[in-house]
């Protein structure tokens, strides 16, 4: 039987880019310890994040959850009460920690544009990217047009967001330092590589 390909990329993050009133919301959840119950309650009945419909709340409030549940809560309370800039900070590590590809993507194209003095993005980074990772994941082969064309609209967002490029028309790259209070929960819960991924602007 031939052994399946290590996968590391999915396209989960299609969900929803950094999603910041919503993530203080789901944050908050997470710091009150909301039982099934309470979580059905808040984002069905009460529906906190405002969506337009029940299914719609469910599948971003479980992207959230499972990307603010890969971090400490430390930084669930950074988000709950943090400026915009250091929320999208943290946002960002915990969306980077969810996305390999995310990760990659800054780690590699962005990381070598600034080396290189190409200041600004383009749709054919975004496909050289996608190919570069069918190498490293040949089941990226396997996803449709409309899944790389959505990812690339939602990591270009993400950027965006975060202040990484000025807009998502012109994709022009902006230097980013990272906040002393997000590189700190970085260093102290040794998540060297997220910090790597976020300065790559200098």
């Amino acid at each position: 039987m031939l052994k399946s390909h290590t996968q590391r990329y999915n396209g989960e993050i299609v969900a929803g880019s950094l999603l910041t009133m919503e993530s203080r919301k789901i944050a908050r959840l997470l710091l009150d310890n909301a039982n099934p119950d309470a979580w059905h309650q808040a984002i069905v009945i009460d529906n906190i994040l405002q969506k337009r419909s029940p299914a719609t709340a469910k599948r971003q409030a479980k992207l959230i959850k499972n990307r603010l549940s890969l971090m400490e809560p430390e930084l669930w309370d950074i988000i709950v009460r943090g400026s915009s800039g250091v929320t999208a900070q943290a946002l960002l590590a915990a969306a980077i920690k969810h996305s390999p590809l995310l990760g990659d993507f800054m780690d590699t194209v962005i990381r070598q544009h600034w080396r290189t003095f190409i200041k600004k993005l383009d749709n054919k980074d975004w496909k050289d990217f996608i190919e570069t990772c069918v190498q490293v994941d040949p089941g990226v082969e396997q996803w449709a047009a409309s899944t790389i064309a959505k990812l690339r609209q939602v990591i270009f967002r993400i950027l965006a967001e975060s202040k990484y490029i000025d807009n998502t028309k012109n994709l022009q790259l902006l230097p980013v330092l990272v906040i002393p209070e997000i590189r700190q929960y970085l260093i102290k819960n040794q998540e060297h590589h997220i910090l790597h991924c976020m300065e790559v602007t200098h």
